[in-house]
């Protein structure tokens, strides 16, 4: 799997693959996420392709102190192939190249398979809690 930002002709496919991964909700458009994340100098969309064929995004970026991931994704038919574990050292080589020294990723509590795989790949629950207020 070739991992590099993702591109404009992409977009679609990368919103279809969220859709699917049952990542989207009804309060967060995913093309207004996109494009603020393409368009800001602390963040891009990384994207797994073989062949041209999207197979796993990850939308990356940072505060200058702590890195975030969002939007990780790999089609249902292709997991299981590591594209996912792929992904992931991808955005923890794209922020360590902006020296920035902590990743951070939220999954929802019920995701057990993700907690799973987060916890297989070396990550750990911090004792925080995440408090958020809609602005719109």
């Amino acid at each position: 799997m070739h991992i590099e930002s993702l591109s404009p002709s992409q977009f679609d496919a990368a919103i279809t693959l969220w859709h699917d991964a049952g990542l989207t909700r009804p309060w967060n458009d995913p093309l207004d996420d996109l494009r603020r994340a393409m368009a800001g100098p602390a963040s891009t969309v990384l994207a797994g392709t073989d062949n041209g064929q999207l197979l796993a995004t990850a939308m990356v970026g940072h505060d200058g102190h702590r890195g975030w991931v969002y939007y990780v994704a790999v089609r249902p038919d292709r997991r299981g192939h590591g594209h996912g574990r792929a992904i992931m050292r991808a955005c923890e080589t794209w922020l360590t190249a902006r020296d920035i020294p902590k990743i951070d990723l939220m999954v929802r509590t019920e995701n057990d398979s993700v907690l799973a795989f987060y916890h297989a790949i070396g990550y750990g629950r911090d004792e925080v809690f995440v408090m958020s207020k809609r602005l719109r």
